[in-house]
This record gives structure tokens, sequence and C-alpha cells, in this order.
């Protein structure tokens, strides 16, 4: 898609003036009812790109939060294997991190910008992430469920409109598949363990089921940005569409861990061909989200803490970039003379 005013517009002469507002805005419809990506040049309302700003920095917030709770468990992890994943795990959160904030760079923001929004409280990441790992068993219920849901919820990014959002998701998505395999297998362990294990394994599913329904965000008609996010093909799905499915998913696989989802309302309805599940309580998530949630004041000290505590580094690297680029150019002038 070229709609740029930089750009000669297909059909029209080089010397042709540019397409007016409305032209720019045909053209930016027509390529999203086409499912032609939109790419970083590409001229696109401001809407649009202020949706998908928000969207994405939270995005990318959630998974450098997201590290916290489990980086919380590395060093009390009961074996060595179970370490090593774990690092694993966390370290991929760390790049999904990165894509993402590169991607949103694509749009014109700077990365220091949304990390001093963030620090600042002034953009979200996912409420989840505000909640505390009790027990070992709570990294299994976040790998099972949390990510879980994450991939519920991502994979229809990879078709979002936004070609370098899409493009990103496509190996985010691979790597959270194995962390919810990881996270599944884990309480699969416990549930077949000893009897404190398995009450451990059940306790944890217990405190993460319906923060996990969460992750979706509020009922479709409470939800102030889905609508238009669906009608631009950032979202393919709805809140709601897409919290059903994870809980059609997770049934079964309950069933097979010997673990029970905390909802005396779960059952299957025949006329529905989904399971019906019980009201979310909609006020624990919106205090949450006012940042009086368990961890909410914890999380970001940690993530302030550790940006400052990394300046060294990031100066360290920019000086290092400097000298490398200006030995470049200084081989290049000798090159030449």
């Amino acid at each position: 898609m070229t709609t740029t005013a930089e750009h000669t517009a297909p059909g029209r002469a080089a010397s042709a003036p540019p397409p007016d507002q409305g032209e720019l805005q045909a053209a930016f419809d027509d390529a999203v009812a086409a499912d032609t990506r939109i790419e970083p040049r590409d001229w696109m309302p401001d809407a649009y790109r202020a949706t998908l700003v928000r969207q994405m920095a939270q995005h990318a917030h959630s998974e450098i939060i997201g590290m916290q709770p489990e980086a919380n468990w590395i060093t009390r992890a009961p074996s060595l294997r179970r370490k090593a994943i774990l690092m694993a795990k966390v370290q991929d959160e760390a790049g999904h991190g990165l894509y993402l904030y590169s991607a949103t760079e694509t749009l014109g923001v700077s990365r220091d910008d949304l990390l001093d929004k963030l620090h600042a409280g002034r953009q979200r990441y996912s409420s989840i992430f505000n909640y505390p790992t009790l027990t070992w068993a709570d990294v299994g219920a976040i790998g099972w469920l949390v990510d879980g849901a994450a991939i519920t919820n991502q994979v229809p990014l990879c078709r979002c409109s936004y070609g370098p959002y899409a493009r990103a998701m496509v190996r985010i998505c691979k790597e959270e598949s194995f962390h919810q395999r990881q996270g599944y297998e884990l309480l699969l362990a416990l549930s077949r363990g000893t009897p404190e294990q398995h009450a451990m394994a059940q306790d944890a599913v217990n405190r993460w089921w319906w923060p996990s329904l969460m992750m979706f965000g509020p009922a479709d008609g409470e939800s102030a940005h889905s609508a238009q996010s669906m009608a631009w093909k950032i979202k393919r799905h709805s809140n709601d569409e897409l919290r059903q499915r994870f809980v059609d998913i997770c049934v079964p696989q309950a069933e097979v861990l010997g673990l029970t989802l905390p909802d005396p309302d779960l059952r299957w309805n025949e006329s529905r061909g989904s399971y019906d599940h019980g009201a979310i309580d909609w006020s624990e998530f919106q205090e949450v989200l006012r940042g009086n949630g368990p961890c909410n004041e914890q999380r970001l000290d940690r993530r302030r803490t550790a940006h400052e505590n990394g300046t060294w580094v990031r100066e360290a690297a920019a000086a290092y970039a400097a000298k490398h680029a200006a030995d470049q150019d200084n081989a290049h002038e000798e090159a030449r003379a």
C-alpha cells in the first residue's frame, strides 16, 4: 500500500499534486478492507496510529513487567532443569519486549518516552502481572493460564492490519506456545505428585483462573476500544469471543490435569456448543487498573530501579556505538585519501 504524500500514488504521474485527505482516507480504508498490510511509511489516520501506540506500548510494557513474577522463583526452582527452563522463559519475555518496543517505534514514538510514561504510571501494562507468585505452583499456573490466555489473544494479532506488529507477533506466539506447554507440564507433575503438591497446584489454579479471564478485557458492551480496533482489523475477534475460546480450551485440559476450575457455574451448554461460565468480578479488575492491586506499587518500583541501575550499560553501549561509527568514518576517509 502506498498512500503517503511523499510517495507517488498508484496511477498518478510523478508531477501530479499529492492526494488530498479524502483520497488518502479512501486508500487506507480500501487497504484495510482488502487485508493489505499497513506499513510504517503508509498514510494512516491519526486515531489509528494513536490506537496502535496505546496497544503496542501496553503489550511491550506487559512483557517486561511480566518478567518479575516468575523471576522471583529462579533462585528457588526445585531442580536445575526447572531453573534452566524458567530462565529461558524470562529471557524470552525480555526479547518480546524488545520486539514490541521496536515495532512501536516505527509509529514515530521514542522508546525512552514510552518507558518514561510507564515509570510515571501514565501507560498501563496487563493487570495480570499485579498478582503475587506465592508458591512454585504459581509458575505452572502462569504458564498454563496466563500464557494460554496470551496465546488465545495474540495469535489473531499475527493477522493484524499493521505490518510490524503482525510480524513481531509471529515469533512471539511461537515462543509463548513453549511457555504454555512448560507451565502445563509443571502443573501435571505437581498434580500427580504428593497430596501436598496436588493441593499446591489446585491452590494456584484457584488464584489465577479469574484474573486470567480478565486478561481479555472488559465485556464487549463495556469496552471503549474493541469495536474500532476490530473495524481497523487491529483486532480480529471481540473480547468476549476470545474469552469464550479460552474457557472452552481450558476445561478439558483441567480434566486431564486432575484439577478443578474454581467456577461452580461452569457447565456445558449444548445449544451454544460452548461452556457457560460464572460472572467475573469486574470491580476487582477496575481496582487493579486503578493501581490498587496486590503488587502494583512493587512492580513499578522494581521496574524503575532496574531502569536506573541499567543507566551505565545504556551509556556505555551508546559510547561504544559512537566510537565504532567514528572509526568507520575515519577508515572510509583514509581509504579515499
